[in-house]
């Protein structure tokens, strides 16, 4: 833990990682993808959400993959895969509290849009403002991570030192980009006790070099960078 000290810049994925995985909120918004994609295609809903699971594993997202497949328009889709109900979200000021007291800047980096993480965060009972920017897919000119021409992006738009700069994600595989460029590097998993649905390709393989460290409780895992930073 000791490497948190040289830490000036701490950047944190949105969905799945500033809340819990079991929370399930992305349920919500894989039902409105497919929906989406059924009517984009005309397939029926098994076939549809085949083809966006297709996407998502190929593309990084499935909006991504809509895009390059079908030329659909981006502002569309994210209006209406991120009309959900909020409130599963716990309420979680403490995590607020914790983020504010990490020396330094603050940043998230998230796939989804401005909007979505702006309403996860105010149903979390935490203040955007915490954050000095939140960096999205359309920022990231809707390529999604872990591509590295984004990662490479929002860097030079924040002028992060990524020597200086931890990531919290809980896919691995955008984990790596951001090690590539000499970030810190902090996977979320699962909780060990929660129910909760996950893709076979995203399941971690032991001892990637590009995970430093994981845990399967943020506030836990901040309170210990708090207790020596």
């Amino acid at each position: 833990m000791e490497i948190f000290k040289n830490i000036d810049t701490w950047v944190f994925d949105l969905d799945n990682t500033l809340y819990p995985r079991h929370c399930d909120l992305f349920s919500q918004i894989d039902v409105l993808m497919t929906g989406y994609v059924s009517k984009l295609t005309g397939l029926e809903r098994t076939e549809a959400r085949k083809l966006q699971k297709d996407l998502y594993r190929d593309y990084g997202t499935t909006l991504r993959g809509l895009m390059e497949t079908h030329g659909i328009d981006p502002h569309d889709f994210l209006g209406v895969v991120h009309n959900i109900d909020y409130s599963p979200l716990p309420k979680n000021p403490k995590l607020g509290e914790m983020l504010s007291a990490l020396p330094g800047r603050k940043l998230i980096y998230t796939n989804g849009s401005v909007k979505h993480a702006q309403d996860t965060l105010a149903a979390m009972d935490v203040d955007h403002d915490i954050f000095e920017s939140i960096f999205d897919i359309v920022a990231s000119d809707f390529e999604p991570k872990p591509h590295p021409e984004p990662f490479a992006k929002f860097l030079a738009d924040h002028d992060v030192s990524a020597g200086t700069a931890a990531m919290f994600e809980d896919l691995p595989r955008n984990l790596e980009p951001a090690k590539a460029n000499g970030m810190t590097t902090v996977l979320i998993t699962p909780q060990q006790s929660a129910n909760y649905k996950i893709e076979a390709w995203e399941h971690v393989e032991a001892g990637e070099p590009y995970i430093d460290h994981q845990t399967d409780n943020l506030d836990l895992f901040l309170e210990g960078i708090l207790r020596i930073v």
